[in-house]
């Protein structure tokens, strides 16, 4: 059994057939709170919990629709689901990007950049702290840049980023979560 992958286009289609698909979110709240598909629930990665989505996440069709910045932590979130014996699962594929980029409804305000960039800006600081720390202080700091490039390449294999799992439980990433649910709030009937 496996989530299936299905394509912006094929959802598009369905949500023009009558779906309102509930879309479960698992970015971090920050990263949900600057921007995210209108109608989407945030249920973060980290704190995820298939029972609650079981009972309360499932579309009008009986699918749940997992969406996340770009796929990755859809998928995680989606292994998760059919370990647990859920069934019926669906990938939103392109994620939060590719809907935006597809003009579909969005809701935007404050919040974080993304954990990828984020990701981006720490590994990159620090290779750049570890060269000029080797050049200028000890040639043992090049192990700093070593370590960093050594988890990249890691994550790039095994799509499992340490970095992004730890920038992920930082208090930016974290404010402003509300309680895990798929029932609507009166913030979102509102919109």
């Amino acid at each position: 059994m496996s989530a299936n992958l299905l394509p912006l286009a094929d959802l598009r289609e369905r949500m023009n057939g009558g779906l309102q698909p509930i879309l479960v979110d698992v970015r971090t709240p920050g990263e949900f709170n600057r921007m995210h598909a209108a109608g989407a629930r945030s249920m973060p990665l980290d704190t995820l919990k298939a029972s609650t989505i079981a009972a309360e996440c499932r579309s009008s069709d009986g699918s749940i629709y997992v969406i996340c910045h770009s796929g990755t932590r859809a998928s995680m979130a989606c292994q998760r689901l059919l370990d647990a014996g859920i069934p019926d699962i669906c990938i939103v594929e392109g994620g939060t990007q590719a809907w935006q980029a597809a003009g579909l409804p969005v809701v935007t305000g404050r919040g974080v950049i993304s954990l990828e960039r984020q990701v981006r800006i720490v590994a990159g600081s620090l290779v750049l702290v570890g060269c000029l720390l080797a050049w200028i202080v000890a040639p043992q700091f090049i192990l700093l840049s070593a370590f960093v490039g050594a988890g990249l390449i890691f994550a790039g294999i095994t799509d499992i980023c340490g970095m992004a799992i730890l920038l992920g439980k930082l208090p930016w990433n974290a404010r402003n979560a509300s309680p895990a649910s798929c029932q609507p709030s009166a913030a979102t009937q509102s919109r």
